[in-house]
């Protein structure tokens, strides 16, 4: 029996009014993307006082939010806020879409199966599903973990994408030393654009290299162990399995298998993987890999995305 009376609302929560003249800098140059404003307009069309307004425009520089040109001494909206935005995007797309997909294939195989993405300059883990009852171990991806995106960490971010985002992803400044043939590496990239996935051989020193990696540049190592790291990574191409060169009944020890997600662009937007962390055939290689295309074209065309066409 209720008395008639209206309940109270509930708190929404103690608001900040720093938070909030960061939003209102943020809201005002979303909605103006094409023009810039200088200090003095700024602070006058959102009623902020000059000296807290130039300290929140500062900070925003910093974080690569805003830009800020020296000679007009204006400021617009900055790269960061690209990557935000795509973070954002694909964020929607892992939630309600790609977590059906990634909690199928996590029963189905009984193995942890990930979604990431490349965030600005960092490969980013987003979602991560593990089986019923499986414990995640210390060398699992976790959502929220962040690689390098430089060689030798990211080929699979970019090896079903255009021939000109590889190279640009083969010239940056590479995370740890690594060794480039380019012929093996020209064949892998052919065969993963035939199969449509991409199997990974790491070994066990190499599974726990990579997880120790998540969040450090690898070039803010000594020198001595960069070298010894990057000889332990070896070349881009021999961590890949060849579907040409797989046998059925032959059996391989596989680190992981990945498959992409597209846009609407026909460009990589998700990449999905499923852990395998032991020997299988080269059957059940193919039976796992088919498995995880179907799943990324289910989400790509979930989001409306398209597979690229190729010449």
């Amino acid at each position: 029996m209720t008395s008639g009376v209206a309940e109270p609302a509930e708190p929404s929560g103690r608001r900040s009014p720093p938070t909030e003249r960061v939003v209102q800098v943020l809201d005002f140059l979303v909605a103006r993307e094409d023009q810039r404003f200088g200090l003095s307009e700024l602070a006058r069309a959102l009623s902020i006082s000059k000296p807290t307004c130039l300290g929140i425009l500062t900070e925003l520089v910093a974080g690569g939010y805003l830009t800020r040109d020296p000679g007009s001494k204006t400021y617009g909206l900055g790269p960061a806020l690209i990557a935000a935005g795509r973070a954002a995007q694909r964020g929607f797309a892992v939630g309600p879409i790609a977590r059906v997909q990634l909690d199928r294939l996590a029963a189905e195989f009984d193995a942890v199966c990930t979604a990431s993405a490349v965030v600005g300059d960092q490969v980013m883990i987003l979602e991560t599903v593990a089986p019923q009852g499986m414990r995640l171990g210390r060398t699992t991806a976790r959502v929220g973990q962040a690689y390098p995106f430089a060689p030798p960490v990211g080929l699979m971010y970019v090896i079903w994408d255009g021939d000109e985002e590889l190279e640009a992803w083969l010239r940056r400044e590479p995370a740890l030393p690594v060794v480039l043939d380019r012929e093996l590496l020209g064949r892998v990239v052919d065969d993963c654009r035939r199969v449509g996935y991409l199997v990974e051989r790491l070994t066990p020193v190499g599974r726990k290299l990579f997880s120790l990696m998540a969040g450090v540049a690898g070039r803010e190592l000594p020198p001595e162990l960069r070298e010894l790291i990057g000889e332990m990574v070896s070349s881009l191409g021999e961590r890949v399995y060849l579907g040409s060169e797989t046998e059925a009944d032959v059996e391989y020890p596989v680190s992981l298998i990945a498959a992409p997600c597209y846009d609407a662009d026909g460009h990589q937007s998700l990449v999905l993987t499923l852990d395998v962390g032991s020997s299988i055939s080269g059957a059940e290689i193919a039976r796992r890999g088919e498995a995880l295309v179907a799943a990324a074209n289910a989400v790509t065309a979930e989001v409306g995305g398209r597979r690229p066409v190729r010449a």
